[in-house]
């Protein structure tokens, strides 16, 4: 499990949140050999979330995404580890949940292309965009696993 250690954010959205998926998901990413370097779980506020989707403002979707988005609690997370956007993206599958592989957390569980249970960063420069709106002190736990020689890179 070679490749560069990135950092990028993970939002379980309000409606895997009141399905109970939480620790079904966090458990998928962790199986995968990613480390959680800091998580909250809040209420996002209309500004927050139009700062998180501003790329999405004036879309058709957008209003309701937003209305979706503050309608109850998130989780947000930041993981680190080899390629770990890539690696996320996979894990989490495509958007639309017809489109989503079986195997992936959408394909397994998304019921609808706004209300598809987790956000994930789909690039570098969106990573670091994203984790800058929801943890702007950059304070992130130094957590080394267990397996952390086995995932890393050689020298």
């Amino acid at each position: 499990m070679s490749g560069a250690m990135e950092l990028t954010l993970v939002m379980v959205k309000p409606d895997a949140m009141q399905r109970r998926l939480l620790g079904t998901i966090l458990r998928r990413l962790e199986q995968k050999g990613l480390v959680m370097v800091a998580g909250d779980l809040r209420q996002l506020s209309r500004d927050t979330a139009a700062r998180h989707y501003a790329a999405h403002q004036g879309k058709y979707f957008y209003d309701r995404l937003m209305k979706f988005i503050t309608s109850g609690p998130v989780f947000v997370s930041v993981w680190r580890g080899p390629q770990a956007i890539q690696r996320v993206r996979t894990l989490v599958g495509a958007t639309s949940p017809e489109k989503a592989q079986p195997g992936t957390i959408r394909g397994d569980f998304a019921l609808h292309i706004t209300q598809n249970l987790v956000h994930a960063s789909d690039s570098p420069a969106s990573a670091s965009r994203e984790i800058a709106i929801f943890f702007p002190d950059n304070a992130f736990f130094d957590i080394t696993a267990v397996d952390a020689d086995l995932l890393s890179p050689p020298d």
